[in-house]
Formats: C-alpha cells, structure tokens, sequence
C-alpha cells in the first residue's frame, strides 16, 4: 500500500541558530511531506531566500548574531509576500506586537510543535491580507518576571547559580521558581 501524499505546499525555510530546534522542525515538517530548508543564520537565510523563493518561513526571535526580527524584514524585503512565523523561547506582548508590526502573521512560543506551526499557516493562507490579531492586554507581573528569569537563565548557558548571582536571588530561590510551572497567558 502506497503512503499518503501530502499536498502540495511551496518550500518553507526555517531559520533558527539552535543546531538541535532546527534540524527536529525540519525533519518534522519533511516527515509531514512538506520541502523543508533550514537556516542558521540570517546570512544563510537571505541566500536560500533568493534561491529557494519559498512562500513560508519560520524564523526564531532571538539568535546569537541578530535579531530575529531584523531577518524577517530582510526576508519580507525580497518577498512581501513571504507568510512568516515567528518562534520564541521568550514570549511577550511587546515583542509580539513587534513582530506584527514587521510583518509576521503570526507569533508562537516554543516549544511548538509542527501541528501548531502548519495551523498558524493555515490560518494566514485562510485570511489573506490579515495579520493576527496583536495582544492589547498588558501580560501579569508572574508572566514577566518568568520571561525574565528564563531570559538571564539563558544566558547563563543554564547555571543556575550564576543565573541567582545575577538576580540578585538566593540559589534555592531561583530553584523554587523554576521548579513551577510558567503562568498562563492572559
């Protein structure tokens, strides 16, 4: 018995300095029978932009070497027409109304997963011309600090100790926190 075509879907480029994220989001929209290009870097993902020309792309809000919203404008520059989602580890209103306003149709926070992305696809194909709505509530003052600590943690490569010496926070403290789980969104 033959497998299930998938239908036909125009290249995606994913864009994400994550050398473990990356290669699993290609691999997974692959594995949905989707054409699939990852990029490391924003360099990279200008040059496959012109080679490729895909019509979706997925690209990571913070990386090592640029911002992530700075490569979606170099994207949208050479397609305006490119669909773009944009990932993050580190979900904010702020950020997500950023991301709007340069050009995403939409903004979702890892970890998402290849189902959720194609939906969020799905529903910018759906709505041709319209962007996702842009939150207007301010996120609580759990969510933030939560944002925060996630965001110093990283860039302690995960020490939690140097992470609390940076917070100015007990060890233990910091452990507590990060031992529950992160505030719903509003």
């Amino acid at each position: 018995m033959e497998k299930a075509r998938a239908k036909p879907f125009h290249p995606i480029l994913v864009v994400d300095d994550d050398n473990i994220f990356r290669p699993r989001l290609v691999r997974a929209l692959e594995d949905r029978g989707l054409r699939t290009y990852g990029a490391a870097s924003g360099v990279e993902a200008v040059k496959l932009m012109r080679e490729v020309k895909p019509v979706r792309a997925i690209v990571d809000l913070r990386m090592n070497e640029e911002s992530g919203l700075e490569v979606l404008q170099q994207l949208k520059a050479i397609d305006p027409a490119l669909i773009v989602i944009v990932l993050t580890g580190y979900g904010s209103i702020a950020t997500a109304k950023e991301a709007i306003r340069v050009g995403a149709h939409d903004y979702l926070t890892k970890p998402a997963d290849a189902d959720q992305i194609l939906a969020a696809f799905e529903s910018a194909v759906a709505a041709p011309g319209e962007r996702a709505p842009a939150p207007d509530t301010a996120p609580s003052l759990a969510q933030v600090e939560w944002e925060h600590i996630q965001r110093i943690l990283t860039d302690c490569d995960g020490n939690v100790s140097k992470a609390a010496r940076v917070l100015g926070i007990h060890r233990r403290s910091l452990q507590r926190k990060l031992s529950k789980n992160p505030p719903p969104e509003q």
